[in-house]
């Protein structure tokens, strides 16, 4: 008879609760695309003969500032320009 949208109380603690899911979904949703990220990277770097965490040290020497998002992109869409940053020592 009487729905949630008619009652202002429990309409107002509806949207605190819908609100507090949004908010821990955007963290669970960048963890999950750093995840994905550092699996893609790993599948490229195992292909050249290199652990992922061999390659992040790597990068780091180097002092190459790309980070994980971008990298993945370069190993999944420009191989040939990945196999370039791999050889900088």
């Amino acid at each position: 008879m009487w729905t949630r949208k008619s009652k202002i109380r429990q309409a107002k603690e509806a949207l605190l609760h819908a609100w507090s899911h949004a908010f821990a979904d955007r963290k669970k949703k960048k963890r999950t695309s750093r995840r994905l990220w550092q699996i893609q990277l790993n599948a490229a770097a195992r292909e050249q003969g290199i652990s992922y965490s061999k390659l992040i040290a790597q990068l780091k020497t180097a002092q190459i500032a790309l980070d994980r998002k971008v990298l993945a992109d370069i190993a999944q869409n420009h191989p040939e320009v990945f196999n370039k940053v791999l050889a900088t020592k």
